[in-house]
């Protein structure tokens, strides 16, 4: 395999960056929570989501122009000193604002908005076509046993351990260990070490382009019509696009704003079961990574992205009317199985039919009408009715619904994505 060695320092870069990552990402929201602040929480989270519109498209052609390993090698350093910024004043404040922990949220959303599309991008550019299929598990596993770990350490941060009790996958375990809880600063301040770290692996990527694309110079204005129109003549492929990211809308809606409510308010439980529920959401997600393509090798990718569609809406539906912890635990299982299984082979299924060199403008106006998707569902959220009692159940009925149209969708273009495979 040719470029094997780039491939590895790249997943290595990612994993450790992505480590912390998770950690920061499970404990911004936790940290509103538990300072009954998911009302600002959500205004905050909308305006990113506000922003990402504007920035999702330029980050788009930035893929499409830039020199990719470099792409990541700015991204990664301007987080490392920002991070260390925020940790360092947190550190002589004793303390962070809400704002601040706010701004440290919408600069890592932002900053996943280019990671993903230029990764996906890179490793498209730098593997053969006949291992898209494994390659693009790899990427799945890679990322989600990153997010895994970040579940299990966060469980530990945010809760501390008093009594040398430790919540591993949901049960209390004696350790004899006792630490305080991490502030979030102390959070923060990880991950802007793992960014600098990260910062050295991918200096020591060297790699040989396999898909061939010409460095566009135009205007922006142009550089992002020419994702556009590619759209507009493959129909298919927009309504595939948008379909299929109805999962991953409702997965990230639910991870980082509805979850934290749902452990909180209904079922009455700590920062532990909430990064404990992330964990079994990224176990999930490992599992489908490693095996979802064995187990649909003979059903074609729409076909299978449908039912595992399915498979989310049923945890979704099962969620509004659950009462206990392992429930909860087994439906974020579920619900990352399908959302990685839907994305290893939405990614496959886009690798063998949009161009490298349209790639990241495709794939930043499928993120930007799922980012729409995402502000409805934050902007109704957020009302003051399902921040109180039990009444956020109702979000996971909404979200039911909004999947059976996505499957509904699915199937009425799923002749014409059957001829293309």
């Amino acid at each position: 395999m040719k470029n094997l060695s780039a491939i590895i320092f790249l997943f290595i870069a990612n994993s450790i960056s992505g480590i912390s990552q998770g950690i920061s990402m499970i404990a911004i929201p936790w940290y509103f929570a538990r300072q009954d602040a998911m009302s600002t929480f959500g205004l905050i989270y909308i305006l990113t989501n506000l922003i990402s519109l504007l920035w999702v498209p330029y980050s788009g052609t930035f893929v499409d122009k830039y020199n990719r390993r470099n792409i990541f090698l700015f991204v990664t350093l301007i987080s490392g000193v920002l991070l260390s910024w925020i940790a360092y004043y947190g550190f002589q404040h004793e303390g962070l604002s809400v704002w601040l922990v706010g701004f440290v949220f919408l600069f890592t959303f932002l900053n996943y908005n280019i990671h993903y599309p230029n990764l996906y991008a890179f490793v498209q550019e730098i593997t053969e076509v006949e291992r898209y299929g494994s390659i693009s598990s790899y990427i799945e596993i890679q990322g989600q046993t990153t997010n895994m770990l970040a579940g299990a350490t966060a469980a530990m941060l945010l809760e501390g351990s008093q009594d040398g009790q430790l919540n591993l996958l949901g049960v209390n375990i004696n350790t004899g260990w006792t630490f305080q809880a991490w502030e979030i600063h102390e959070i923060f301040a990880l991950d802007a070490g793992t960014y600098f770290l990260g910062f050295i692996f991918i200096c020591l990527i060297r790699y040989t382009p396999l898909a061939k694309r010409k460095i566009e110079t135009g205007p922006i204005i142009e550089r992002l019509k020419v994702g556009i129109n590619y759209l507009r003549k493959h129909l298919k492929i927009l309504v595939f696009g948008v379909g299929s990211h109805a999962v991953f809308a409702m997965a990230i809606v639910t991870t980082m704003f509805i979850a934290p409510i749902y452990v909180k308010n209904h079922l009455l439980e700590g920062g532990d079961v909430f990064a404990t529920g992330k964990m079994y959401f990224a176990i999930g997600s490992v599992i489908s990574g490693m095996a979802i393509r064995y187990i649909f090798r003979n059903i074609n990718i729409p076909l299978s992205i449908i039912i595992l569609t399915g498979t989310a809406t049923f945890a979704c539906a099962m969620l509004s009317l659950n009462t206990m912890d392992m429930i909860f635990y087994l439906m974020s299982f579920i619900m990352g199985m399908s959302n990685a299984g839907i994305r290893v082979q939405r990614v496959t299924y886009l690798f063998q039919h949009v161009p490298n060199q349209v790639y990241g403008r495709a794939m930043s106006i499928f993120t930007q009408i799922n980012t729409l998707f995402r502000i409805l569902f934050l902007s109704l959220f957020s009302l003051a009715f399902f921040q109180k009692g039990h009444d956020i159940i109702y979000a996971f009925a909404i979200f039911t619904g909004f999947l059976l149209l996505a499957i509904f969708v699915l199937i009425k273009i799923y002749p014409r994505l059957e001829k293309s495979k």
